[in-house]
């Protein structure tokens, strides 16, 4: 098997031209629900790979400003489908393992900084996901305020390019 993970010229051409700097791999098992994640500041871009199992994969726009503030898209990732998902700088990524095991791979457009690092309620009413499995949680998830909790000030701007 073999599976290309980015080509910097193929993901420009599909509006993608990020410089990646930092990659990390997760492994979680079936209904371990991560995030939903995102850092203000140092925002992230993630590009999203499955290397192992099958994934519900969610980004979030939580950019204050923008025109899609709230809403949100979910696909399923697998080793299996080889899709991946790009979550842009300023929104808020989330997964949950439906396999046995899942091992995702992360491709990282900024450093991780624990300092800059937050959370939004993955069981917000406001953003209705519907998660596929009964999750479980680390503390840390369970315990992410609602996005209308959370400061405008700790929340990223949306910005025209």
């Amino acid at each position: 098997m073999f599976f290309e993970t980015w080509s910097q010229a193929r993901y420009a051409q599909a509006g993608v031209p990020e410089k990646f700097v930092q990659d990390n791999v997760s492994r979680s098992a079936r209904g371990v629900l991560r995030g939903l994640h995102y850092q203000e500041p140092n925002a992230q871009g993630k590009l999203l790979s499955v290397l192992d199992g099958e994934i519900f994969d969610v980004a979030v726009d939580i950019r204050r400003g923008s025109p899609t503030f709230t809403q949100w898209v979910g696909v399923t990732l697998s080793a299996e489908n080889r899709r991946q998902l790009y979550v842009p700088a300023g929104f808020a990524h989330g997964f949950q393992a439906m396999s046995a095991n899942a091992t995702v791979l992360y491709k990282c457009t900024e450093y991780y900084h624990s300092a800059s690092e937050l959370s939004v309620s993955w069981s917000d009413d406001e953003l209705a996901i519907p998660w596929p499995l009964p999750p479980i949680l680390s503390d840390k998830d369970r315990d992410a305020p609602l996005l209308r909790d959370i400061p405008e000030s700790r929340l990223p701007q949306f910005t025209t390019t």
